[in-house]
């Protein structure tokens, strides 16, 4: 059966963990690979996600863990609503309190 791997790149901007691991790992960019096998029998080309590996490097070596496609998204979801409400919060208020 045809394979076709694909590489991307995600950012987390806080700390965080994935399901069932109890490690936290460090805000910043991180190596999505995701593996897809070619579906036979039909008359066009059409691929299903067989794995999602999430790239961790540290300590002088390089893990691919397994991740669930929906797990890497609710996290990312997560991180994003995390990362817009420090922004809020950090905001400079209107009007700005030196001009009274």
């Amino acid at each position: 059966m045809s394979t076709r791997s694909t590489r991307s790149t995600v950012k987390f901007f806080h700390p965080f963990s994935l399901r069932g691991q109890s490690e936290v790992l460090p805000a910043g960019d991180y190596e999505i690979l995701v593996e897809e096998e070619l579906l036979q029998g039909l008359s066009f080309l059409a691929y299903r996600k067989t794995a999602t590996y999430l790239i961790v490097a540290g300590n002088g070596r390089t893990e691919m863990r397994e991740i669930s496609g929906n797990d890497l998204e609710e996290e990312l979801s997560r991180d994003r609503a995390a990362n817009d409400d420090k922004q809020q919060s950090e905001a400079a208020p209107f009007p700005p309190e030196d001009l009274k």
